[in-house]
């Protein structure tokens, strides 16, 4: 993993952290634009396809430098290599499921992680009867086994996909082996350091939210 100079630190703390949300989106568009031939675009055109104004493109760009030229927009393959280097797409990241319930093995089988850059290389578990088992050529280890896991295989990123009853001790262990990048699965906002950035998928919570305009007329 390449190391960062201090100065690139100074930048990651003034990025607001809902433009740093919205970068891959960004990477997402760029990539659909480039494989349909689509070489320059501006910030209008931009917009339009991210739903964003021109507006707010500009400004989430500017954090990170000047792009494209006034009156000609962005040429689509260097603003896309651009942003697949602020985000660390064009390295490779190594990451670990803990637990290997239905879904984790879900999380195990999906073949979208490796295209950008994220490698599934480790599955931790402590039931003694998922342990030696292979989940898409990945075997379960068991959770005793995370130090040694994290240090072999330079575990970068972790995915936890446990009951939540046990998640804080999971993500606590996973903080402690050094892990600083967490994805979490469970209903449940873990409590972290300073420096280890979690971020929490909870669909139900997403589908109680589109419930309210259903229940009002929206």
């Amino acid at each position: 993993m390449a190391h960062s100079s201090p100065e690139h630190w100074d930048q990651v703390a003034t990025v607001p952290e809902v433009v740093v949300t919205r970068l891959p989106q960004y990477v997402r568009v760029l990539k659909e634009l480039a494989a349909q031939g689509v070489q320059v675009a501006n910030s209008q055109q931009l917009g339009e396809h991210l739903q964003v104004t021109p507006a707010q493109i500009r400004k989430d760009l500017s954090y990170f430098g000047r792009f494209g030229k006034q009156g000609r927009g962005y040429h689509i393959g260097t603003l896309l290599e651009e942003l697949q280097h602020i985000l660390g797409l064009n390295e490779q990241w190594n990451v670990a499921v803990v637990g290997v319930g239905r879904l984790g093995k879900a999380i195990l089988s999906y073949p979208g992680f490796t295209p950008d850059g994220f490698h599934i290389v480790a599955a931790l578990d402590n039931n003694p009867e998922l342990i030696g088992q292979e989940v898409e050529g990945v075997a379960v280890r068991p959770m005793e086994d995370l130090p040694g896991v994290v240090q072999q295989h330079n575990i970068q990123i972790a995915v936890v996909a446990v009951p939540s009853r046990f998640t804080q001790t999971v993500i606590d262990n996973l903080v402690e082996c050094g892990v600083r990048a967490i994805l979490n699965y469970a209903p449940i906002s873990p409590q972290v350091p300073t420096g280890v950035n979690v971020r929490n998928i909870d669909p139900v919570l997403s589908l109680q939210s589109m419930t309210y305009f259903l229940a009002n007329g929206g």
